[in-house]
């Protein structure tokens, strides 16, 4: 009993820390990007500052692979390597298909977009 509840107190720690991060990098990142926009939404999109918050939108994508990491870890400590082995099949899997994913050369974006100095200019594809 013991073993489980401090497993669960170190993913809720968890959990709970890296959305409280993840959420602040969004609202910092969009914070910046207001102020460097001067107030307006106008191609908020394309400002630099719209990678923090990128980071935080990228933060919450890994919480779950953090998660299974985090478990990997504890139940190795703690000798149970059936659940371990569990714990890292489905990090293999989480790996592979991050790898396939990344592999693809082909993206298709349905958004034009070219930043020429302060301008930038967009367009959406039509198909």
């Amino acid at each position: 009993m013991n073993r489980t509840v401090r497993l669960e107190e170190l993913l809720a720690a968890l959990l709970r820390n890296g959305s409280r991060l993840a959420l602040a990098a969004i609202g910092l990142g969009f914070a910046l990007g207001l102020i460097d926009s001067r107030f307006g939404t106008r191609d908020l999109a394309i400002l630099p500052n719209m990678r923090i918050a990128a980071i935080g939108i990228v933060l919450f994508i890994l919480l779950p692979t953090l998660r299974v990491l985090l478990m990997l870890l504890v139940f190795i400590r703690e000798g149970d390597f059936r659940l371990a082995a569990t714990a890292a099949l489905v990090l293999a899997i989480i790996l592979f298909g991050l790898s396939v994913g990344f592999r693809q050369r082909q993206v298709y974006l349905p958004i034009n977009l070219r930043i020429e100095g302060a301008s930038a200019e967009y367009s959406i594809a039509r198909n």
